[in-house]
């Protein structure tokens, strides 16, 4: 029996270029899973070309409404759902987000199963796959981009007008930094490791948290900073890690000593809601602080990064927060803290991102969806069910589907 699966035309707005599979990786599961056939939506906006999948002997279609299997990127338009299938994408609904719950209650309505990209985990609750490597690639460049036309020593080609990653880190050549510069970077996820390949490619040395504080340098430096180097429990006692992502209630950040030695921050950890902010609007009105550049890629809005007031955008992403007046103003101003907080940085690569979260797919999803998924991994990342129900691993969204929460 074959099974096909169906490359949707990314409907959103603004356009959204990446693609879940590429041509060459369409052709290469094909030969792995000679029971799959993939057909690919025509799309006039994707970062690869209808004939260059045509080239990889892909079928390009009109309809994808015969496939078996519908796979995208972003939310689908509630108008191209397609009853009784099974739809992959990144739904933005598992967190209750009110401007999605119309999506969710008509993929219940039309009985699709929808299998979201963001909670396929291994048993441990690890993520399998997402874009957030490169989310750091792109918002590491383009913290440095940032720090370049804020304090007017170089000028980065936009990562989304470069061709590739390629081109892009050429651009790299351009970055001369003062030898006195500090730059301090929060998370060890994917978004931290994929900030960090951009950094290794820069002459910036890395140096403990501690020489960061308390020496000089005579060349540009980094600390990439652990939770226990900026979060301490507010009884004193020993951080106890675990415990913190437990509950983060009980602790206090001790960040804010670190903006008086930076002169960027690039923001890759994780936050959620009951954990202490790393430094609030009062923290920047402190006349010691030095940091003048924030390259916010973790973009929690009006949250832990206090100077962080709104997303911004791929073809305007910096704005200027003024401590002052806790308010949005030109970030060429004297005073103002220069924010980089794009908040869909993959976009700018779409060759690049694509081709990193295809092969994340073949390699952690398509085994568990086409042959044996021992440890459940389709069943744990579906929120809803072919008979038009939330999944048992998802009831907690009733209330939300019904309007109540």
């Amino acid at each position: 029996m074959t099974t096909t699966i169906g490359i949707i035309r990314e409907g959103k707005t603004p356009p959204d270029k990446r693609v879940p599979l590429t041509p060459g990786q369409c052709r290469l599961v094909e030969e792995q899973y000679p029971n799959v056939e993939i057909h690919v939506q025509e799309s006039p906006i994707r970062a690869f070309p209808d004939d260059s999948y045509r080239q990889q002997g892909i079928k390009v279609v009109k309809s994808i409404d015969h496939c078996d299997v519908i796979m995208g990127v972003k939310e689908v338009n509630i108008e191209d759902l397609i009853p009784d299938k099974q739809f992959f994408f990144f739904s933005h609904t598992i967190k209750k987000q009110p401007y999605n719950r119309d999506l969710l209650k008509a993929v219940v309505d039309k009985r699709i199963q929808l299998t979201d990209y963001e909670v396929l985990t291994k048993q441990s609750g690890a993520r399998l796959i997402g874009f957030g490597r490169y989310a750091g690639i792109v918002g590491c460049y383009n913290g440095f981009r940032t720090y370049g036309l804020k304090n007017n020593l170089f000028d980065l080609k936009p990562a989304h007008e470069c061709e590739d990653r390629k081109e892009m880190e050429g651009e790299l050549n351009k970055v001369q930094l003062p030898n006195d510069t500090k730059i301090v970077m929060t998370g060890f996820g994917r978004v931290g490791h994929g900030a960090r390949e951009i950094i290794d490619l820069l002459p910036i040395k890395e140096v403990t948290p501690e020489e960061f504080t308390g020496e000089n340098f005579e060349e540009p430096v980094y600390t990439h900073l652990n939770l226990e180097d900026y979060v301490a429990r507010a009884d004193g006692k020993p951080f106890d890690k675990k415990a913190y992502f437990n509950d983060g209630a009980g602790h206090v950040s001790t960040f804010p000593e670190y903006l008086e030695h930076a002169d960027m921050f690039i923001a890759c950890h994780f936050w959620k809601e009951g954990s202490p902010y790393l430094f609030t609007r009062e923290d920047l009105k402190s006349p010691s602080i030095r940091t003048n550049v924030v390259a916010d890629i973790s973009c929690d809005i009006d949250g832990p990064v206090a100077c962080t007031i709104r997303p911004s955008t791929i073809a305007d992403p910096i704005y200027g927060y003024d401590p002052e007046t806790e308010k949005e103003t030109d970030y060429n101003k004297a005073n103002a803290i220069a924010v980089m907080a794009v908040d869909n940085l993959p976009c700018e690569l779409p060759k690049d991102a694509s081709e990193d979260f295809g092969n994340e797919l073949i390699k952690h999803i398509l085994p568990a969806l086409l042959s044996d998924d021992p440890t459940a991994i389709i069943a744990r990342g579906s929120e809803t069910t072919l008979d038009g129900q939330l999944s048992p691993y998802f009831s907690y969204l009733s209330d939300y589907l019904e309007g109540k929460a």
